[in-house]
């Protein structure tokens, strides 16, 4: 089955930047995080976004190029996976055509109340990827 992606846009802002003027590494975590959580919500029917809530596990960021203020990047990002209680997401971030940058976050289901991993709904299969 093939993943359906999300690409959701930013812009980079003055706050974005570190001291070498490119954006700092901690704020491509944000945008990735921003992605999946747009992702999440804007995809998956209420009554399973309200019984889950995701913690991280691992990340992996690979960097090419460098952003810039005012430049406007595409997150791409889609589940590679599910498995259990866990989600392999694949992101990709490109400056117009140009890939910058490429990660992968390993993220955990949770029980919202218990805070106790909880097991992913088949149905997810069916949001996430095309027949």
């Amino acid at each position: 089955m093939k993943p359906k992606i999300y690409i959701h846009t930013v812009t980079v802002s003055q706050d974005d930047l570190d001291e070498l003027l490119h954006v700092n590494n901690v704020k491509y975590l944000n945008y990735l995080q921003e992605a999946a959580i747009l992702h999440w919500y804007n995809t998956v029917p209420e009554y399973i976004s309200e019984s889950l809530r995701w913690v991280v596990k691992k990340h992996e960021i690979e960097y090419f190029k460098a952003a810039f203020l005012n430049d406007n990047l595409q997150i791409k990002t889609w589940v590679d996976s599910f498995s259990g209680v866990s989600s392999d997401r694949h992101y990709e971030i490109y400056r117009n055509d140009q890939l910058i940058v490429k990660a992968r976050t390993l993220w955990v289901a949770i029980d919202p109340i218990t805070l106790r991993p909880k097991r992913l709904p088949e149905d997810l299969q069916r949001v996430y990827f095309e027949e």
